[in-house]
């Protein structure tokens, strides 16, 4: 059986930006690896979820897995509760949120509290939340993650809650069960009301009273909070808001990843849904070192990594984060630097230390977020196939354009993994 490296790279996908002479992030990056890779393999476009959704990370990852989302997915806030170490049973409301800015009245200033909070900070504005606040006949705790991020888990002493409820985060909205960003929206905080169809259940109004209780409670703890009256003493925002989406009421049941593909796989994920995703399928996670934010030993270190950890199984799922954030920040030159740093130092470390001819390589997107909307969007992100019983197709680089002519065509995320599976056992 051939090994597989299924490489994701985080918000790769956008469109055609004015500043970067009409070509995408991409198309302008200059990327030798993986355009030389591209030239030996195929290309195509694939919609992670389904089109006209565009998917939150959870959601997509699922799909990339080869498990049906609409089956199996029960909320993002659960995934990420269980990889931060907090069980879910059912009944118990669980959320992914944020630390934000408020500022006059309900208006948001920041919904990263300018992506400068960091995690030691973060770490003590939680513990004082969850020693000051208390809520009406509920119970609850609050756990920061990796800077801004953190998640929420709300248990009623009166009976279980639901999930079908709104999100307090204004850049986020349900389509069916699943999360997805909006492209537009008025940046204000929402109070969560029981979804439609479910006005009157008593679970749904219950967990949005509880969740409404405790954004107005914990802001008033965060308000008066030295960490935030340090940073504005500092000139930074504080972070006196803690905007919450994506809620769910019990754990996924996946069927074990090993079982369900005959295969071994590890994984390299760093944010707590993809670990909590691993986790739950039975992946096994490589030990990796936190960002530093320094490229070149990023990026080399994982390469080594997956060199080291891809003699102990049959493949690795490889997520990388890199495009994403200067995408939602609109700034497509440095999502382009972000894209060349992983040709030249991740790419070009890996490429020539395996053997193609007993390889499969998967080069593809979680979801496409365009810079010019600093959201994710419904449009296919770019794929490549290279390696091992794979005909190249004509293809001479890697970028949106050259994968809409591609011989894979259009694929959905569904689809992907039972194509490695079949290359690999092929």
């Amino acid at each position: 059986m051939k090994k597989v490296l299924y490489i994701v790279l985080d918000g790769l996908g956008d469109l055609p930006n004015p500043l970067l002479n009409g070509k995408t992030p991409l198309e302008a990056a200059s990327t030798p690896n993986l355009d030389n890779l591209a030239r030996l393999g195929k290309t195509g476009l694939m919609y992670t979820v389904g089109k006209g959704i565009a998917p939150e990370s959870d959601v997509a990852v699922i799909s990339l897995l080869g498990y049906d989302a609409h089956k199996y997915y029960t909320g993002r806030g659960p995934l990420e509760c269980y990889a931060a170490g907090i069980k879910i049973k059912d009944g118990e409301l669980a959320l992914r949120v944020n630390f934000a800015t408020l500022g006059e009245g309900r208006n948001i200033k920041d919904r990263r509290v300018g992506r400068n909070l960091t995690t030691e900070e973060a770490q003590a504005l939680a513990r004082s939340v969850n020693e000051k606040v208390k809520l009406t006949d509920a119970e609850f705790i609050f756990k920061s993650t990796i800077g801004h991020r953190g998640v929420l888990m709300i248990r009623s002493l009166k009976g279980r809650l639901s999930d079908r409820i709104t999100n307090t985060d204004p850049a986020y909205d349900k389509h069916d069960v699943f999360g997805v960003a909006k492209e537009k929206f008025e940046n204000v905080v929402l109070d969560s009301r029981p979804e439609a169809g479910f006005e009157s259940n008593p679970s749904a109004q219950a967990a949005s009273g509880l969740l409404n209780e405790f954004t107005r409670k914990s802001t008033e703890v965060l308000n008066e909070d030295p960490v935030n009256r340090k940073r504005i003493s500092e000139g930074k925002m504080p972070a006196n808001l803690i905007l919450s989406r994506d809620p769910g009421a019990s754990l996924p049941k996946f069927p074990p990843f090993p079982k369900v593909w005959g295969m071994n796989f590890a994984c390299f994920v760093e944010m707590p849904v993809e670990q909590g995703i691993a986790l739950l399928t039975g992946m096994e996670i490589v030990d990796l070192p936190r960002i530093t934010g320094d490229s070149l030993q990023d990026y080399s270190i994982r390469a080594d990594k997956a060199i080291e950890s891809i003699k102990k199984y049959d493949g690795l799922y490889i997520h990388l984060k890199g495009p994403d954030e200067p995408a939602h920040d609109g700034d497509a030159e440095k999502k382009k630097r972000s894209i060349e740093d992983i040709d030249r130092y991740f790419f070009a470390s890996l490429l020539p230390r395996i053997d193609l001819h007993t390889t499969i390589v998967a080069v593809t997107s979680d979801h496409s977020t365009p810079c010019i909307l600093k959201a994710h969007s419904d449009d296919p992100v770019p794929l490549l196939i290279a390696g091992s019983g794979v005909k190249h197709d004509g293809s001479n680089s890697f970028g949106e354009g050259t994968c809409r002519s591609g011989n894979l065509g259009t694929i959905k995320g569904t689809d992907l993994m039972p194509m490695l599976v079949k290359l690999a056992k092929g």
